[in-house]
């Protein structure tokens, strides 16, 4: 089984062969620390996490109660661009996944379908979608067993960011 560190140097090819295997798992809940995988298994995949985590996101915060999950934006990760939380079929294989919908939350990310599976314990890797064209892109969501179970607050009566 993959660290979260060691998906930064695996091919993309690869990530999607882990994806493939992998079982949904249960919804999450809690903040799942998050790095974005793109250029994976070159020297500048690091550095790109690295970049994207200090500048723009660092992960996902989901709350069960709600079913829903808002992501940690800016450098000082504010809770926004929130997301419907769900099992569903995976655009990829047909099999089951956790589906991240943004089609009814979010103005800005109405477009983007995400989907996650459990490759790890604790750990997440997902798929980003445009409608039904997959991106380049990919991400992995760690969370701290310890904290999993507690429920995060979720901001229910936000208007879609």
């Amino acid at each position: 089984m993959p660290t979260a560190r060691e998906l930064t140097s695996l091919r993309g090819s690869q990530l999607d062969a882990l994806f493939a295997e992998a079982p949904a798992g249960e919804i999450p809940t809690g903040k799942g620390r998050g790095q974005a995988l793109m250029a994976t298994g070159t020297l500048v995949a690091k550095p790109m996490v690295a970049i994207t985590r200090v500048l723009a996101w660092q992960g996902k915060v989901f709350d069960p109660t709600s079913q829903r999950l808002r992501n940690l934006i800016t450098p000082f990760g504010v809770q926004a661009i929130t997301a419907d939380v769900y099992v569903d079929a995976s655009l990829l294989d047909g099999r089951p996944c956790v589906v991240l919908d943004y089609s009814k939350t979010s103005r800005v990310a109405g477009w983007v379908r995400d989907e996650i599976r459990e490759i790890a314990p604790d750990l997440y890797l997902g798929l980003v979608y445009a409608g039904s064209r997959r991106l380049p892109i990919r991400f992995s969501l760690q969370f701290d067993s310890a904290t999993r179970d507690r429920v995060v607050d979720v901001d229910h009566e936000a208007s879609p960011a």
